[in-house]
């Protein structure tokens, strides 16, 4: 089984210029709690409600005038829409990530690939099990 046949196809993103509240609105109104951030339809990084939080409330930071850029992740981890359902829950495992965006091979950013998605379409206890194991295991840094 393909990434492409379990993924969630449809994303919306949110541009680096945005403000922090305009990504909060939008993760509230899509009930998610990340967000791809993008530059036409190239992945420039990826912004979760735990960056919301830590890298800008934590720091003080106004929602409406802190900007997206300034606090999303740029090293961001992904998979191609032709890789195995296997495969991008090991990268998930080893990387400790649960969402992975999903991009073709013209790397458009065509995806979201999350544990849920290979818990539900799948239907492979094991996979996920893996997956969510590692995932769930404390970093040693």
């Amino acid at each position: 089984m393909n990434v492409s046949d379990v993924m969630t196809k449809s994303v919306e993103c949110i541009a680096p210029e945005a403000t922090v509240q305009e990504a909060a609105r939008m993760m509230r109104r899509l009930d998610v709690g990340a967000l791809p951030v993008c530059t036409a339809d190239k992945l420039a990084g990826m912004i979760t409600d735990r960056d919301i939080t830590i890298r800008s409330v934590a720091e003080g930071q106004s929602p409406r005038s802190a900007r997206v850029r300034d606090i999303m992740t740029t090293q961001i981890v992904y998979c191609f829409d032709d890789q195995t359902a296997t495969e991008a829950a090991d990268l998930m495992r080893k990387k400790q990530i649960r969402r992975l965006p999903v991009l073709n091979h013209a790397k458009r950013l065509v995806g979201i690939l999350s544990l849920g998605d290979l818990a539900v379409e799948t239907h492979d206890e094991e996979l996920v099990g893996s997956a969510l194991e590692g995932i769930s295991e404390p970093t040693h840094a």
